[in-house]
């Protein structure tokens, strides 16, 4: 064997060296962030559902306020026992769009006669990684009439007493950024016991 043929076989033997290496960091790159986006998909999930879940508890607050306190496209609060301890709560559900979070806001009511104090006074993070925008709402409201009625469903300018469906629907990538495309999520809830507050 010649000095350049081992030159050769050494060059050829580089190249192939590199080219395994490159592959296996691109595949262990890919399957990490595989299993990162199905975690979070996974979570933003079983998020989703215990939202539903909660938002299906609705009742009149302890001060006597209707179920449903406010309504918009990013932000839903409502009155619901969220502990579970039969005390009423103003829970507020909210896209926060900088951090790219879905959080809820518990607040406890206070006193004889009970008042609900101004803003969240408990503040937790349902999920991570969301990602709707402005043409993407979090929350869309249907009235009654739904889904009989399309024309006037989702309402456009809900306001509470209107309300009685809600779409839930979450937009989740961990790179939104790069492919693939954001995962959507989203479910219904029907709030039954406003039959009640009619």
């Amino acid at each position: 064997m010649t000095l350049v043929e081992l030159l050769i076989a050494i060059a050829i033997l580089t190249l192939g060296i590199g080219g395994f290496t490159m592959l296996a960091s691109k595949s262990w790159k890919m399957n990490s962030f595989v299993m990162e986006a199905g975690n979070a998909t996974g979570k933003a999930t079983r998020a989703l559902n215990e939202t539903i879940k909660n938002l299906r508890k609705i009742r009149q607050a302890d001060d006597g306020s209707y179920p449903i306190k406010s309504v918009s496209n990013t932000s839903l609060t409502v009155y619901l026992d969220d502990d579970g301890d039969n005390v009423t709560e103003r829970v507020h559900y909210y896209l926060d769009s900088v951090t790219q979070t879905f959080k809820k806001g518990v607040t406890k009511p206070s006193g004889t006669p009970a008042s609900y104090p101004a803003g969240d006074q408990t503040v937790s993070v349902v999920t991570n990684y969301v990602v709707n925008t402005a043409a993407q709402p979090v929350f869309e409201y249907y009235n009654s009439d739904y889904p009989i009625d399309t024309v006037n469903n989702p309402i456009v300018n809900p306001v509470p007493a209107n309300v009685k469906l809600v779409k839930v629907r979450l937009w989740v990538n961990i790179k939104p950024l790069t492919a693939p495309d954001n995962v959507n999520l989203e479910s219904f809830v029907e709030f039954r016991n406003l039959n009640d507050n009619n």
